[in-house]
């Protein structure tokens, strides 16, 4: 960089907002512009004595480093990247860096990258919140049918990786409609809200309840296995009668609401036929009419054995 060009890059740096930096090509921080201590609390000269990388958050430093080669290339264009660096005083903040590779004029030969880093971390808190009211149903606070299907997709790959099993519990309340009939739609909408809350007070923190559709609610049991799975179906049933929800036109239930569950288990194994996900949906929604056929208010479950190949 002639020595024109260098002090025209420290005037536009030093009144940058946005923290700019130089970096060699070994990594190490040639420059580091004065917004850093206003940014992360770094001193820019604390900064420069830095090993490389170090202040980025460790899940994120991959994706940086694994196209360094890729944008050292000539013509290539290096894009934006997301990722969390480390304040001073040790929390995170989401940043959107930008980085030019500054090449010799005459041999094309890489000498430094600049980098240019801004704070998006207000963006990403707005994205996640968007983001999470897309994937919830407004009426009950639970995960909505686009999550119950992301979230069964990605936990079955999970449980293929590990050659495991998971769960899939699916509820649903009895003779609701009758309920809605009798009581008019805002206690039914009521009575939904109840049940979802008593759901989510049964099942265990890593499990993923959601509201499958209408009044049937659907709850993913990541790495549980078939007594696991039915004791939390027993749980939800219980939860659910422990309510004492009046349901007046059905006196053979004891006046209250109750709830029908069917539970299936999936195992990933050598030899497997059953193709998944669907099939633990189908097995789960089978266990379901068969708890309602045999008089509802109960458990029913089912057993699958999927080929660790779909």
């Amino acid at each position: 960089m002639s020595d024109g060009a260098e002090t025209d890059f420290r005037l536009l740096a030093e009144l940058s907002a946005d923290v700019i930096c130089r970096v060699g090509i070994d990594g190490a921080f040639l420059y580091v512009s004065p917004s850093s201590l206003r940014v992360l609390g770094w001193k820019p000269e604390e900064m420069m004595k830095m090993p490389p990388f170090i202040l980025v958050h460790p899940d994120d430093l991959s994706p940086l480093t694994s196209d360094v080669d890729r944008i050292m290339a000539p013509g290539a264009a290096a894009p934006l990247t997301e990722l969390r660096i480390r304040k001073r005083d040790g929390s995170y903040i989401w940043m959107e860096v930008s980085r030019r590779v500054v090449r010799d004029d005459s041999t094309e030969i890489p000498r430094e990258v600049v980098l240019v880093m801004r704070d998006i971390t207000e963006r990403k808190k707005l994205d996640e919140k968007l983001n999470m009211l897309a994937l919830t149903d407004s009426l009950t606070g639970l995960a909505n049918r686009r999550a119950f299907d992301e979230a069964l997709e990605r936990e079955w790959r999970r449980t293929l990786r590990e050659g495991s099993q998971m769960s899939l519990v699916l509820l649903d309340i009895d003779y609701f409609k009758e309920l809605n009939d009798c009581y008019g739609h805002q206690v039914g909408d009521d009575c939904l809200r109840a049940v979802a809350a008593a759901i989510k007070g049964a099942v265990r923190a890593s499990d993923i309840a959601t509201r499958y559709g209408g009044d049937e609610i659907a709850v993913i049991l990541p790495g549980a296995d078939a007594s696991g799975a039915r004791e939390v179906a027993r749980k939800v049933r219980a939860a659910v009668e422990a309510l004492h929800i009046s349901h007046g036109s059905r006196e053979e239930a004891g006046g209250w609401v109750t709830a029908s569950v069917g539970v299936a288990t999936a195992l990933a194994r050598q030899g497997g036929t059953m193709q998944m996900p669907q099939s633990l949906l189908q097995a789960a929604d089978n266990a379901l009419y068969k708890a309602k056929h045999e008089g509802r208010n109960r458990v029913a479950t089912a057993l699958l054995v999927a080929s660790k190949e779909s």
